[in-house]
C-alpha cells in the first residue's frame, strides 16, 4: 500500500512539474483587444468577416486554413467582399458601402476606404504596439524623437504624436502619406509636431545617419516585398537585417524603444529577437521579446493571428 501511495504521490508530482513547464513554455500573444469600432467576427475557409464601424467587410486571410460553419448573418449580409483570384490579386465586390468612412480607436481617427489587394488603409492588430510605445512615450518624463519608416497611413505615427513624440513620418508612397495627413486632421493632430517625408526608407536612413541624427524610438512597419519610388526592389528577408544594423545608429544615447512587425510567415518571431538582440541588446542593454500579434474573433473566443513583432525597451 504504501509502495502504490508512493507511485500515485509520484505520479502527481511528475504531472505537476509537467503542466508548470507548459505554462512556462505556452506562447504569448500581443492581442489588439481595445477596439471598439473594429472586430473580427467571425473567420472561416481563408476568409474573415470583420466590422469596421457599421460596415460589414469579407477579405481573404492565408492564415484561415480551418472550415467551420458559417453560421453568423454577415457572411451573408456583407457591404463589401474581395474576391481573391487564383491568377493572383483580385477585386471588390460592393453591396451599399461608401467610398470612404471613419472609425475610432480611443482618441485617433481614421479614413478607411477600400483600395487594390483587399486592404482599407488600416492594420487594427497594430493597436497592440500603439498601446505598448505610446506608454513608453508618455513615462519617459522628457521630449522623445521617434522615427516611424514605411509608415503606411499614419496609425503608428498618429499613436506616437498623440503620446507626445516629435515624430518623422517615412513611406515611399505619396498617395499614402496624403492619406495619413488626412488621418492626422481628422485626429486633430494636423498641428502636432510631425514631418512628412515621401521617400525610399533604407536611402532616408542613410542620408539621417550622415546628417548626425537620432531617434529615441524607431518603428518598423515593412512590407513583405515592394518597390521604392524609383523601383527599388525591396523583400524583407534579404533586405531587413541591414536596415536593423543601419538604424541602431541612428538610435540616441538614451533610446526609448525599437519596434519591428513582420507580415511574412517564414520570419518567425525569433528571427526577430536574434536580429534585435544582435543589432540593439548587445549595444543597449534592455529587454528584447517578439511574439505573434492577433485580434479576437468574437464567434469562436479565439484569435486570429496576423503577423509577429519584435519589440526591445530600456
Amino acid at each position: 500500500m504504501l509502495w502504490l501511495m508512493k507511485r500515485l504521490n509520484d505520479r502527481i508530482i511528475g504531472l505537476n512539474y509537467y503542466y508548470l513547464l507548459m505554462e512556462r513554455a505556452a506562447p504569448i500573444m500581443w492581442i489588439a483587444e481595445g477596439w471598439k469600432d473594429y472586430e473580427v467576427i467571425d473567420c472561416s475557409e481563408g476568409e474573415k468577416l470583420e466590422r469596421w464601424g457599421k460596415y460589414l467587410l469579407v477579405r481573404p486571410d492565408p492564415q484561415v486554413i480551418w472550415s467551420t460553419p458559417k453560421t453568423e448573418k454577415g457572411w451573408k449580409k456583407m457591404n463589401g467582399h474581395y474576391h481573391r483570384s487564383a491568377k493572383g490579386g483580385g477585386e471588390w465586390e460592393f453591396f451599399d458601402l461608401p467610398e470612404q468612412w471613419t472609425i475610432s480607436y480611443k482618441d485617433l481617427t481614421f479614413q478607411l476606404k477600400p483600395f487594390s489587394f483587399k486592404h482599407t488603409g488600416l492594420f487594427p492588430e497594430q493597436a497592440a504596439n500603439w498601446d505598448w510605445f505610446s506608454e513608453k512615450i508618455k513615462q519617459a518624463g522628457r521630449p522623445v524623437k521617434v522615427l516611424n519608416l514605411f509608415a503606411y497611413t499614419g496609425g503608428a505615427t498618429l499613436a506616437a504624436a498623440k503620446a507626445g513624440a516629435s515624430v518623422t513620418h517615412v513611406d515611399a508612397s505619396r498617395g499614402m502619406v496624403g492619406w495619413a495627413k488626412e488621418n492626422a486632421r481628422s485626429s486633430n493632430l494636423e498641428s502636432s509636431s510631425i514631418r512628412w517625408m515621401v521617400d525610399d526608407c533604407v536611402k532616408f536612413v542613410e542620408r539621417e545617419i550622415r546628417r548626425g541624427n537620432h531617434y529615441d524610438g524607431i518603428i518598423m512597419d515593412p512590407p513583405s516585398y515592394g518597390r521604392g519610388p524609383k523601383g527599388e526592389i525591396w523583400k524583407i528577408e534579404d533586405a531587413i537585417y541591414p536596415l536593423v544594423k543601419l538604424c541602431a545608429q541612428l538610435l540616441s544615447d538614451q533610446p526609448l524603444f525599437f519596434l519591428i512587425n513582420s507580415y511574412t510567415t517564414g520570419l518567425a518571431p525569433s528571427v526577430l529577437s536574434y536580429m534585435i538582440s544582435t543589432e540593439i541588446g548587445s549595444k543597449f542593454g534592455g529587454t528584447v521579446q517578439s511574439e505573434e500579434v492577433g485580434l479576437p474573433v468574437t464567434r469562436t473566443g479565439l484569435v486570429l493571428p496576423c503577423g509577429a513583432s519584435g519589440r526591445w525597451w530600456a
